[in-house]
């Protein structure tokens, strides 16, 4: 039998360990079906996290659709009334926004669905944290909509999205922006941007987060909340191996999940690999009356070797632009202290090391630095807000660093007229923050995607118009063009893995906060 153990892949091993830990627990096997009628996924876009949905006709003419998640499903099929406690393993796909593909998620999870109590509120967060620890070393982040709704109610139901937004960011600009404009008193905004930053170990920062929630009645409640299952936690002989935090940057979606959200992080992943919470609304929006609590662990990364030197552990590895936001960029480095002059040297090298204090450069291409930090081979980098934009890229917009500041716009000739009875032909770099902008204002648009000289498209009739970053101005009026309308501003901002700021937040704060003195 040991043998044939020894065998197994590490995933598979935690995989056995995991369903006997649930069956101790008293949940059942669940088994889904592999493809399900494409509109209850449909339904439910904003749950998937906007993820893409493999679809095919089925032999009866429905639109059937490849299992993307798992959640959905056994929500979907459970009828209303009933209660259920089970665990699965199961294959889910989902589209990697990078690759351009799909790609298998070889996942674990339980769901509770039932009258939800606050002990089984408990229980998944005990088995989520002993899940974690099967991996290895890792946190456990806590949070709840209750916080969350009670800081949106300070402000206009039109902004409540980017509020979230400033808040999973930790984007304390974002929100110093949207307190302005909401006229909120200046005692309050500046504790709103503190709470945005707000993160680290539970029991510290709790007495942190009461004070700034204070006039917040719905964010106490929620918090009080955490308070209770913290302690309760803390009495159980748990995993030492795995860190309970506070953040309120971990959220998902807002329209479905009604209290308790928790994300799990591990030291080897790099990535999010566990989501959970209660989705009390999900359930409601299906007509049932039932409560729900669950969580899903991704297994994909169990027993994947970091490939990169285990000395390096103790580095800040830092992705800086290649070229004069790069140079400047360092400069402000060494001003503030964080990084010793000279580390650059006229060489090939592609890593530059300052051993001194123990950061290790390196310069890509602009539109790369967001993909190095957001699959954590740099634990930080600066790049543009339009970069941002366009890619998408999960990770946490920390600080803007108010330089390279310019402004996404479309841009035309001097005579442009434009012709509503077809569809406006646009010529950019930026294709995702050009369709989105349009489908906004209801407008048909043909894109055609360039890579430079992006002011010649109009002049040689390519397009009728562009959408570009715009710093003076200048080139524009030398080409007879001119900015007809301003999509977004754009500056450079400092940016942070999501894995890497559980696990080096103290240094990566140090950074930060000599920078932010620089500024």
């Amino acid at each position: 039998m040991e043998e044939l153990w020894e065998v197994l892949r590490p995933e598979e091993q935690i995989e056995l360990k995991l369903r006997k830990l649930y069956t101790q627990h008293h949940f059942h096997p669940y088994h889904l079906n592999n493809f399900e009628d494409y509109g209850s996924y449909q339904q439910s876009y904003n749950f998937l996290r906007n993820s893409s949905i493999i679809t095919f006709t089925g032999n009866d003419g429905r639109t059937m659709a490849l299992k993307p998640d798992v959640t959905l499903s056994i929500a979907k099929n459970t009828p209303a009334g009933k209660a259920r406690k089970v665990y699965y393993v199961e294959d889910v796909y989902r589209h990697d926004r990078q690759a351009g593909e799909y790609q298998k998620i070889y996942q674990i999870g339980l769901e509770i669905i039932d009258e939800i109590t606050w002990e089984n509120q408990l229980e998944v967060l005990e088995l989520a944290w002993e899940s974690l620890a099967q991996v290895g070393e890792g946190t456990l982040d806590l949070s709840h909509m209750g916080i969350l709704n009670g800081i949106c109610d300070r402000f206009a139901e039109e902004d409540r999205q980017k509020v979230l937004d400033c808040l999973r960011d930790k984007s304390s600009h974002g929100m110093d922006a949207l307190t302005a404009k909401a006229g909120l008193a200046k005692e309050e905004s500046e504790n709103l941007a503190k709470l945005v930053r707000l993160s680290g170990n539970f029991e510290t920062k709790y007495q942190r987060a009461k004070k700034l929630l204070a006039s917040y009645p719905e964010a106490q409640a929620g918090l009080e909340e955490l308070k209770q299952l913290y302690q309760a936690l803390q009495e159980k002989n748990l995993a030492e191996k795995v860190h309970l935090r506070l953040d309120f940057s971990i959220m998902n979606d807002a329209d479905y999940y009604s209290g308790l959200l928790f994300q799990g992080f591990t030291k080897e992943a790099r990535v999010t690999i566990l989501y959970g919470g209660r989705y009390d609304r999900l359930m409601s929006r299906q007509g049932k009356n039932q409560g729900a609590i669950g969580f899903g662990m991704k297994l994909n990364h169990v027993g994947q070797k970091i490939p990169v030197a285990s000395e390096s552990a103790e580095y800040l590895n830092i992705a800086l632009p290649k070229g004069r936001m790069g140079d400047a960029v360092y400069e402000l480095f060494t001003q503030a202290g964080v990084a010793a002059k000279g580390v650059f040297a006229e060489n090939r090298k592609l890593i530059f090391c300052d051993e001194t204090n123990k950061l290790r450069f390196f310069l890509v291409k602009p539109s790369d630095v967001a993909i190095y930090v957001e699959h954590g081979a740099a634990d930080i980098g600066v790049v543009g807000k339009d970069v941002l934009l366009e890619s998408k890229a999960e990770v946490i917009e920390f600080l803007d660093l108010h330089m390279g500041s310019c402004r996404l716009a479309v841009a035309a000739h001097n005579d442009f007229e434009e012709d509503f009875s077809r569809p406006l032909r646009v010529s950019t770099k930026y294709p995702q923050i050009t369709r989105a902008y349009y489908e906004g204002r209801g407008r048909s648009v043909e894109l055609i995607q360039l890579h430079g000289s992006i002011e010649l498209a109009p002049l040689l009739g390519l397009s009728d118009v562009i959408v570009d970053i715009v710093e003076t101005g200048t080139t524009l009026k030398e080409n007879d063009l001119k900015v007809i309308e301003e999509i977004a501003p754009s500056s450079a901002r400092l940016i942070i893995n999501n894995a890497t700021w559980r696990f080096k937040q103290e240094r990566i704060q140090k950074v930060i906060e000599k920078v932010r003195e620089q500024l």
